[in-house]
């Protein structure tokens, strides 16, 4: 997302099985951008799916969102889901795994009717979809 963002995401740490599954079966996931000072800005409650052993968000408002703009800008922050806080890097999503991801936002939430989730899937959606690396500060809460 921003230079050298996938370089250093793929030499992060990757998801425990038990992290991936607690995260990937909430419905919701919070995310906060670091800002240059370090500290957290504001999170953001978005919804999250999970997509051969990665995490994806995707903005649903566009690339305009001010949270997509922020993690674009800062390239790292912190989520919390389902039990599970975690430092990550905002990484990109390659072009072979989109319709893997449109189709998890499809099964995840498709009870919220075809027109909620049709802001997150699609040509569109792809976009601006973001992987979550998770990095060292990776932590389960009990």
């Amino acid at each position: 997302m921003t230079p050298g963002t996938s370089e250093a995401a793929s030499s992060a740490t990757m998801w425990t099985s038990t992290d991936l599954d607690r995260i990937g079966r909430s419905q919701e996931l919070d995310l906060a951008s670091r800002r240059p000072d370090g500290t957290l800005d504001a999170s953001t409650t978005m919804w999250v799916v999970s997509v051969g052993g990665e995490l994806y968000v995707r903005s649903a408002g566009g690339p305009g969102r001010p949270w997509f703009r922020r993690a674009r800008t800062a390239g790292s922050g912190r989520i919390r889901a389902g039990g599970v806080e975690a430092d990550v890097q905002f990484a990109e999503a390659t072009v072979d795994v989109q319709a893997a991801i449109d189709a998890a936002y499809h099964d995840k939430y498709d009870r919220y009717g075809a027109d909620i989730v049709g802001h997150v899937t699609g040509p569109d959606a792809h976009r601006v979809t973001v992987r979550l690396v998770p990095t060292a500060g990776v932590r389960s809460e009990t």
